[in-house]
Parts: structure tokens; sequence; C-alpha cells
């Protein structure tokens, strides 16, 4: 009984360590954790703002909004071929970086 301890014990470490840090979370992301300074793309999962819809630009790419869990509303500037569906569902991931008034995204993918 004493030689099972120790190794239940590393077990039960280890999975609180995996569980905790690296499976994904399905959270809204927050744009204060992004620099503006940085061209390095990164995901985060935002909800969508319908009410100001979406509007196609073949120079600036599908432009619309999104909110993130502290509320605050940024501008998307997105691929011109967005995934079909956007318009039902609330959240998305996007990836891209962050600008100074808007969020430039490189892909959107569907969340539900």
């Amino acid at each position: 009984m004493q030689k099972m301890i120790l190794p239940l014990l590393t077990i039960g470490i280890i999975l609180i360590l995996f569980f905790t840090y690296f499976v994904p979370k399905d959270d809204l992301g927050s744009f204060s954790s992004y620099s503006t300074n940085s061209n390095a793309s990164q995901d985060i999962i935002v909800k969508l703002v319908h009410d100001k819809g979406f509007r196609a630009d073949k120079n600036l790419g599908t432009i619309f909004y999104v909110t993130d869990k502290a509320g605050k509303e940024m501008k998307v500037h997105g691929p011109l071929d967005m995934p079909p569906g956007l318009d039902m569902t609330s959240r998305v991931t996007l990836r891209g970086h962050l600008h100074d008034d808007y969020f430039h995204a490189a892909e959107v993918t569907l969340r539900n």
C-alpha cells in the first residue's frame, strides 16, 4: 500500500498540471493581452457584434465588429472569403495581430 502512494501522487500532480495549463480554454479572450507592436499571429476567441453587420471591401477584406471578455469592442479586418454560417454563430476564433484601432485577422474560425 505504501509503495502505491508516491506513484499515485505523482500521477495526480501531472494530471492537474496538464488540465490546468495545456488543455485549450473555451473562454473569451482579451485584447488587452495583445501588443500593437507585434506582428506575430495569435488566436483569440471573441463574440460577434451582429448589429453592425459585415461589409466586404476588396482592399481591406471583410470588416466586422467583435467584443472581448471585458466588453471592449474592436473593428476586425478579416479575409474576403469568410466561413459560411458566420451570421448564425455568436463566437469566433480570430488568428491575427492587433493594430492601434483594429484587429487584422488572417483567419476566422467558427465556434459554437
